[in-house]
């Protein structure tokens, strides 16, 4: 078949397109129409449909559960913008207008997620605007402008976001150290807001813009989980663009961010994204998601938040009432005053002696089976605790929640076993391969063993990390973490041993699962004396 056979056939796809939409329109129930058509079935839920189990969310607005639920609004205008073509540069334009007259800013953007609006920022302070500088990103050399600065207190594994443009970043601790790092080079300065930057902290975006100033450098603030103020606080504080996650306290497309602030950098950053061609042009944001994310932001203006917020309240006592019921449960509500993930929280604490179970066996027993139910753990002051946070629940889900509580809680848990006694000595060296999903590692386990326990290091292909563990019998547990600004990676390994062998799987955490083969290198026993010279050599 050649291309133009190609092309004939595809050209009758439209008019079935058309046809599947009108009939989508006439259908009184387009979710349990799709469904039907899709899988053969409409009792289920369309994850449901591919084996798939949804979960109530008691966390917050977590990208691995989803971010949050779009608002009626967002799915309307979503759906109106997909039925016409337009010019994106026209569309980007007028959204930006749009949104620089809601918020009250100079300019608005959307990009296909906050992490993606950080790098198209990131971009524009290094080209300025210059389509001959964009395309050769991330080769940054002959550029003027490749370093970003960064307090450590805002060194994240999203700065991601900002190294992918290939530039080189400075991390500082103190106002002296940020006034020392700027040079001609620099081309931003990166803050993740939170309690390190509130007025008042050595390095608060007031004291960083004051810094800035003088030198013009912009300043790159990420809000990513923080509420919408009008006009963004942050940038009367200083900042110079503010970049939030669409998909979260706002409610918009989950692969949408907002970028508020300075329009020649904006505009810029719109030139650095899709559908232009260089580094951005992987991060593509449909016109859906654009016009979702304006109604998200007008849906912001005219909410309710106090009367939403007074809901949450709501849900939190239901369920408090519910656990209270327990001898020996004590429950605890927090409301936060920071603008980051703003929802109230409900603590559940309880003595893990007394009940004989701790936050995480509970967090472990909701989540993993259903109704599915997730939510946070831990432990302090001897004491163990579960936590529900309510802003990404929905009617009828608290007292789910609630049962499913009480049910773990009250239920009567027998005491832990103690250990049991190993029954394969680990000390010693261990060549373990590990196998990724397509290719395998060499490292090396240092084990040291006191009974059950297990310490020593572990060689990963480019670090050295402290690990510790446990045996029982002949089941081995054992965890090492990797950390340096900007970067977290953790290894938790799980498996059986022999004398001279072990075998299991290693938990990567967001990364998944590697299986891993060790085996022990048994070394030369023979003993030698060491013989040294009592002076200088007399031959070389």
């Amino acid at each position: 078949m050649n291309r133009r056979d190609i092309i004939r056939q595809l050209s009758v796809l439209p008019f079935a397109g058309s046809a599947l939409a009108a009939n989508s329109l006439q259908s009184a129930s387009p979710g349990k129409m799709i469904t039907e058509q899709m899988f053969g079935r409409s009792d289920k839920n369309i994850y449901e449909s591919i084996g798939v189990d949804t979960i109530i969310n008691c966390r917050g607005t977590f990208t691995i559960l989803g971010g949050s639920i779009e608002l009626p609004e967002v799915i309307e205008a979503m759906e109106a913008a997909s039925g016409n073509f337009v010019q994106y540069d026209e569309l980007a334009y007028g959204i930006g207008k749009r949104l620089a007259d809601l918020t009250q800013t100079q300019w608005g953007m959307v990009s296909s997620g906050c992490a993606a609006g950080l790098k198209h920022v990131t971009a524009a302070c290094v080209t300025g605007g210059n389509p001959e500088k964009l395309i050769r990103i991330p080769d940054l050399h002959g550029f003027e402008k490749y370093e970003v600065i960064a307090p450590r207190t805002s060194r994240n594994m999203y700065d991601h976001a900002v190294r992918n443009v290939g530039v080189k970043m400075i991390t500082v601790e103190t106002p002296e150290e940020m006034q020392r790092a700027i040079n001609k080079h620099t081309a931003m300065i990166y803050l993740v807001l939170g309690r390190h930057t509130e007025k008042g902290e050595p390095l608060s975006l007031e004291a960083v813009a004051e810094i800035a100033r003088p030198h013009n450098i912009p300043i790159l603030a990420d809000a990513a989980a923080e509420d919408l103020t009008i006009p963004p606080i942050h940038l009367e504080r200083g900042a110079t663009i503010v970049a939030y996650s669409g998909g979260k306290a706002i409610r918009g497309p989950q692969c949408a961010g907002l970028l508020l602030g300075d329009k020649d950098i904006l505009m810029a950053a719109w030139q650095a994204s899709s559908p232009h061609h260089g580094p951005g042009r992987d991060n593509k944001v449909g016109k859906e998601e654009m016009l979702g994310m304006l109604a998200a932001v007008e849906a912001w203006t005219r909410r309710d938040h106090d009367q939403i917020w007074q809901q949450w309240l709501g849900w939190l006592d239901l369920i408090a009432k519910k656990v209270e019921s327990i001898n020996g449960i004590k429950t605890e509500v927090r409301e936060p005053e920071g603008l980051s993930n703003h929802a109230p929280s409900l603590h559940i604490w309880w003595d893990p002696d007394a009940f004989n179970l701790t936050g995480f066996d509970v967090a472990e027993e909701l989540g993993r089976n259903k109704p599915r139910v997730a939510v946070g753990d831990r432990d302090r002051d001897g004491l163990t605790s579960v936590n529900i946070t309510p802003n990404q629940m929905q009617e009828g889900e608290a007292e789910i929640v609630a049962n499913r509580l009480h049910a773990v809680l009250s239920k009567k848990h027998a005491p832990k076993p103690k250990p049991a006694a190993p029954k394969v000595n680990l000390q010693g060296h261990w060549q373990t391969e590990v196998s990724f999903f397509n290719s395998t590692s060499t490292h090396l386990l240092f084990l040291e063993q006191d009974g059950n326990w297990l310490q020593g290091k572990h060689q990963t292909d480019f670090e050295i990390l402290d690990l510790v563990g446990m045996i029982e019998a002949d089941e081995i547990k054992m965890r090492s973490r990797f950390y340096k600004p900007g970067n977290h990676l953790l290894y938790l390994f799980t498996g059986k041993a022999t004398g001279d062998e072990i075998t299991g799987s290693i938990f990567l955490g967001e990364y998944l699962t590697a299986q891993f083969k060790a085996t022990r290198i048994k070394r030369d026993e023979k003993r030698t004396p060491i013989l040294v010279p009592g002076g200088p050599p007399l031959a070389t």
